[in-house]
């Protein structure tokens, strides 16, 4: 299905796009701790919203 070419290629375009990204992302925590300060709790409760629908969904299927 893919060449070994292909494979060298995909894993090497990876592992260098997993280094820029952590590399991106420690070059600017200091600003993500400053402008999304309360951005973890709106994660959370986006997480909570989603699973009670899951759940509204599981109990009113049966």
């Amino acid at each position: 299905m893919f060449s070994t070419g292909q494979w060298v290629f995909a894993a090497i375009f990876f592992i260098s796009f997993v280094i820029i990204i952590i590399y991106s992302y420690r070059k600017d925590l200091q600003l993500h701790k400053k402008y999304y300060k309360g951005s973890l709790y709106v994660l959370v409760g986006f997480l909570v919203f989603i699973g009670l629908l899951f759940v509204i969904k599981k109990f009113l299927h049966e």
